[in-house]
């Protein structure tokens, strides 16, 4: 499993986020909707689950491995797949049923191949997900944005919604509003 070196900047302001980004000259990528359906191991197992997402080009299929709460706190194993829908139905007939479906929409930018993303969740507010090859990386992009180490978490999804008192677990479908994609 390779390791995944995250932070999130929580509850952001998109316009200076998007003014920061062009005045260190990162790359935009794209802006897409992201769909998903996660699942549960069999037997359950805490912190580690499985997640099927596309954005539309890509697809991918990967088993995520919560150790601790850390920027590099996150495993994960990972395989490009070429149909959302075919590999949800593939991983039903191995018995794999989905435990939610979850949409968000992400713009994606790119500096110095650390991917920096804005990320709109439905009922929370937007919040900036920067991932790269190690700590240092991550770190550096923080630091040229402006930001410093108390800006950052490295919260999960789920950990993120339950500071909102929305607990994922209870919830089947998370859905984008239509004024939001």
């Amino acid at each position: 499993m390779k390791t995944e070196y995250e932070v999130r900047i929580l509850n952001i302001d998109v316009e200076d986020i998007k003014k920061r980004l062009k005045i260190i000259k990162a790359t935009w990528e794209w802006d897409l909707l992201q769909r998903r359906y996660v699942y549960d191991f069999k037997p359950k197992q805490n912190g580690k689950w499985i997640r099927l997402r596309t954005n539309g080009k890509d697809t991918t299929l990967t088993i995520k491995d919560v150790v601790s709460s850390k920027i590099d706190g996150t495993r994960e194993l990972e395989v490009e797949v070429d149909d959302f829908e075919k590999t949800n139905l593939i991983l039903k007939e191995l018995g794999y049923i989905p435990k939610g479906y979850q949409e968000n929409r992400r713009c994606q930018y790119k500096y110095n191949g650390v991917e920096i993303d804005i990320d709109y969740w439905p009922r929370i507010p937007t919040y900036l997900e920067i991932e790269g090859g190690s700590e240092e990386e991550v770190m550096n992009i923080v630091k040229l944005l402006g930001f410093n180490e108390s800006d950052v978490t490295a919260k999960d999804v789920e950990n993120i919604y339950l500071d909102y008192g929305i607990d994922l677990k209870e919830i089947n479908e998370l859905k984008l509003e239509e004024e939001r994609k």
